[in-house]
């Protein structure tokens, strides 16, 4: 049998049937991990959201969207409206995703019916390894910048470094200042939802 020459023709065929090969081989596998992930995204919020809201028997009775348009960039913002078993307001978890050092940085965070910071929790982010885990503990009650109990029309929800109220975390201003700023812009999402509301969708937290 005479040996296959080699060409450009066979070199070509050999790559697409390697690229179709792989092509498939990908598409199996975000198939069958799509629904995993998905669950565990779904799990992750409704677990946020019950942190930033204090724990407890809650749901979450209204979610909005909300869209808005800063520094000329279309801002998106999702709120998740919470009360107790009794129906009792409890406050408004938002979702807020500024940029960071590295990327994205996607906080939720919990205010009380009068606009006070409950909680906050870090759901996303592309930040150098490490200051993400930083940015989860920096600004919490026992943080060095805690903004929990804090008000953002009482408190100046900024950087020392800039004339705030809030430590910056140790050689990390740039992260500290987009942490901050979501906080900010979720604090304005949040006075949207207490001025309009508008009802979406509705789902249950439990313990």
């Amino acid at each position: 049998m005479k040996k296959l020459e080699s060409s450009i023709l066979n070199m070509v065929l050999a790559l697409v049937c390697v690229a179709v090969i792989m092509g498939a081989i990908l598409a199996y596998i975000h198939k069958i991990t799509e629904e995993p992930i998905r669950l565990q995204a779904e799990k992750a919020l409704s677990d946020g959201i019950k942190d930033v809201m204090g724990g407890g028997d809650l749901k979450v009775a209204q979610t909005d969207t909300i869209r808005k348009e800063i520094k000329g960039k279309q801002v998106v913002f999702v709120a998740y409206k919470a009360v107790d078993a009794s129906d009792k307001d409890l406050g408004v978890a938002i979702e807020s995703t500024t940029s960071g050092f590295g990327g994205d940085l996607n906080v939720l965070v919990g205010f009380d019916p009068e606009g006070t910071i409950l909680g906050y929790t870090i759901l996303d982010h592309s930040e150098t390894p490490g200051l993400g885990a930083k940015a989860e503990k920096w600004f919490q009650s026992d943080g060095k910048g805690s903004i929990i109990g804090k008000h953002p029309e009482k408190h100046n929800l900024t950087v020392s470094k800039d004339g705030g109220d809030i430590d910056a975390i140790t050689a990390s201003t740039i992260t500290s200042r987009a942490f901050l700023l979501a906080i900010s812009q979720a604090y304005d999402a949040y006075h949207d939802v207490q001025t309009d509301g508008s009802t979406s969708a509705t789902s249950k937290i439990t313990e």
